[in-house]
């Protein structure tokens, strides 16, 4: 029980340390704000960490790596938000030239079948 305990709370001491890191790098670039920070060692093993509902989820083991993780991550989520608009520009574009090709093809099959 003790061992339970005394894990509980380096892992309270380290979220700690994670939440004021966070708070500093939201300080020093003006901007994410909206964002919090978990630490869930372990979590999962395929990937160090990501961004999900406004919430920073690290998975790393240890507390330097679980740091260096938090900064990827914060710096991934605004450079992926300053591409946001592009994306969206790009995507309406693509259903653009998609629909214009759908709409194309089927007056072309429209002509084709009142030929045959």
């Amino acid at each position: 029980m003790k061992t339970v305990e005394a894990t509980s709370i380096v892992v309270d001491i380290d979220q700690n340390r994670l939440s004021k890191e966070l708070e500093r790098l939201k300080r020093k670039l003006g901007l994410g704000y909206e964002l919090t920070v978990e630490w869930l060692p372990g979590g999962k093993v395929e990937i160090c960490g990501e961004v999900k509902g406004g919430c920073i989820y690290l998975y790393e083991e240890d507390e330097e790596s679980a740091l260096e993780t938090l900064k990827h991550e914060f710096l991934d989520y605004l450079v992926s938000k300053s591409i946001e608009p592009f994306e969206k520009v790009a995507n309406l574009l693509i259903k653009m030239v998609n629909d214009e090709g759908y709409a194309r093809k089927e007056k072309l099959v429209e002509i084709l079948a009142a030929l045959v």
